[in-house]
């Protein structure tokens, strides 16, 4: 990794700014986005850069509609398919970042996190003067809507055990690493999203996916995968737990603690994160993770962050 070096428990922003560009997955319109470094203490806060520069901080209270993508609204201004960008910004260590966009979407690029992270790799991150806080669970907290399921435990490290559960070629499939400890550039970040094909002329006329192609998703038709090969056996799942990364960034600070998810998705992940946040006895901010046992890191070869993003 190329990112600066320094004190895991400080806070990070970009060194410098980037920019990137690329159509709407759900809006099919162009949009430009440029991420800025941001003061220490500031967040992830979307700009809306046709919009007289208004802001969206990235948080649990501007949650708006989820179904196929994790959207924000402040007012009436909406910023729309964010999970992508805040979970490469969770999963490579920043903390700090002003997102100006000049459309109601993110771009989704290839589907990934991965053109976000060799931007990030690209550019490296500045060690700001402030100490890094973070949500330390301190109670389980669960939601449930019948057999799909999602809870966060108390536990150090902030680790992720993911199952799916869908028809071949996908199948059943199960995840599990720790992000205190893991490697999310290499093992989360590649993995792209997903849709099937017997769903897209519905989707359509519902309004969404009109930007999605085989270069942005990887495409299931009947029982194979119409644009493989994979990046990853497991590329689905992987892409589910770097969804529920993102999503639960809104809870505007990474987690410490152990998460849980069963069958679950967008709306069940930010519902954990609503449900969280307003339960305050459930929580506490903390400097710094907890040591993350040995034989834990151990057992999670998959998933292995060098310190500098713990």
């Amino acid at each position: 990794m190329s990112e600066t070096a320094g004190p895991a428990h400080l806070e990070r922003t970009l060194q410098s700014e980037i920019s990137l560009s690329g159509v709407g997955l759900h809006s099919g319109a162009a949009v430009q986005m440029r991420l800025v470094p941001a003061p220490a203490g500031s967040g992830i806060v979307f700009r809306r850069t046709d919009l007289d520069n208004f802001e969206i901080p990235a948080n649990g209270r501007n949650v708006a509609k989820v179904s196929y993508a994790t959207s924000l609204m402040r007012g009436s201004v909406l910023i729309q398919t964010t999970e992508h960008l805040l979970s490469a910004l969770i999963g490579f260590g920043v903390d700090n970042v002003i997102v100006e966009v000049d459309n109601l979407e993110v771009p989704i690029l290839d589907g990934s996190a991965l053109p976000y992270v060799q931007a990030f790799e690209s550019t490296g991150l500045r060690v700001q003067r402030r100490r890094r806080e973070y949500l330390k669970v301190l109670k389980e907290v669960e939601v449930r809507d019948g057999s799909k399921f999602i809870g966060v435990y108390p536990g150090t490290g902030y680790s992720i055990d993911y199952s799916i559960d869908f028809p071949e070629p996908i199948g059943c499939a199960n995840f599990r690493g720790d992000l205190a400890v893991g490697d999310y550039a290499r093992q989360i970040a590649p993995a792209r999203t997903f849709g099937f094909k017997e769903d897209e002329a519905m989707l359509r006329n519902m309004g969404l996916i009109r930007g999605a192609s085989e270069e942005c998703a990887i495409i299931v038709a009947g029982k194979k995968v119409q644009n493989g090969p994979l990046r990853f056996e497991d590329e689905f799942v992987r892409h589910k737990v770097l969804d529920l990364i993102g999503d639960l960034a809104l809870a505007g600070r990474r987690i410490q603690g152990r998460v849980v998810a069963e069958r679950a998705g967008h709306a069940m992940h930010t519902a954990l994160v609503q449900k969280l946040m307003r339960d305050r006895s459930a929580w506490e901010f903390a400097h710094g993770y907890d040591p993350v046992p040995a034989t834990r890191a151990a057992e999670s070869p998959r998933l292995r962050l060098s310190p500098a993003h713990a």
